[in-house]
């Protein structure tokens, strides 16, 4: 078979129509005029705002514009990412929800799915009883508000609405929770190729995820590293081992790195970072555990 290169037409879904590109599965909940949540299935829905040390979180939603689902955010605020395992029976619920033009009542009396309360503290917006329902098969839940400060907003114009949801709370089952902060195992993600022939949908399963380390070849000396540790801020001192522990570190984010250390030695009121200080501050969720 000949290994050239030919074009293909790039049509209105290129994504799933004119290319072979994975995308996650979740289903997106939100509230119906009538109060009552409405599953949407969804595969574009990516990570957006992406702000390291700071505050904002945010992904986002591409959905039709007039879907429940867009409509519903737009008028309410809030939304739920509810992420679901990969099971072929959740895959074909799935297909059943996501087509269009069926009102929440007609669709959600074929969901197999089991909603819970969402777990938000504090009162719904204004003119809502409650937040959406979340679903409890779901392995994690991002649960959002739809930030309109952004430029990726509905566009009337467009059949395709564009929604940068705030990321406010990210809940997740006991058992990944732990998997996540131990950085061993993986829940099994569906994985969608889309509506790619008129006839069916596509997914695949999620094989194991392996690792690759970083070549030791990028690394940096570690008389380089203590150098520029040394030189950032006068009233805090490095031993060499705690420079060691990012010779891996990419130089472009070297002084990103030192500043964030520094940062945290000053909140603790330390001047000498150890290498016991630098396991402390790269493990992010050290509180948790």
């Amino acid at each position: 078979m000949s290994q050239e290169f030919v074009d293909v037409r790039i049509l209105d879904n290129f994504y799933q129509t004119s290319s072979f590109f994975p995308m996650p599965v979740l289903l997106v909940s939100t509230l119906n005029e009538s109060g009552t949540t409405n599953l949407g299935p969804y595969s574009l829905c990516f990570p957006y705002l992406v702000v390291p040390g700071g505050e904002s979180h945010a992904m986002v939603l591409i959905a039709r514009s007039d879907s429940n689902t867009a409509q519903n955010i737009v008028r309410t605020k809030v939304c739920s990412l509810n992420f679901i395992p990969d099971k072929k029976k959740y895959m074909k619920n799935c297909v059943l929800l996501g087509y269009p033009g069926e009102t929440t009542e007609e669709k959600m009396k074929n969901s197999i799915f089991t909603l819970r309360p969402s777990t938000r503290s504090g009162p719904p917006p204004e003119g809502l009883s409650k937040f959406p329902d979340i679903v409890n098969e779901a392995f994690q839940i991002f649960e959002c508000t739809w930030d309109e400060r952004h430029p990726l907003q509905p566009i009337p114009s467009s059949q395709s609405s564009h929604l940068v949801l705030s990321i406010d709370k990210i809940i997740m089952k006991n058992k990944w929770k732990d998997s996540l902060l131990k950085g061993k195992g993986f829940p099994r993600v569906p994985i969608d190729y889309g509506y790619r022939d008129n006839i069916q949908f596509w997914f695949t399963k999620h094989s194991k995820p392996y690792s690759l380390p970083v070549p030791s070849t990028k690394e940096a000396p570690v008389e380089v590293v203590q150098y520029a540790c040394d030189r950032f801020d006068p009233d805090i001192k490095w031993e060499k081992a705690a420079c060691a522990k990012i010779v891996k570190v990419p130089n472009i984010f070297l002084k990103r790195v030192i500043k964030g250390v520094v940062t945290a030695a000053k909140e603790e009121g330390i001047t000498v970072i150890t290498p016991e200080f630098m396991d402390k501050v790269q493990d992010k969720r050290s509180s948790e555990k």
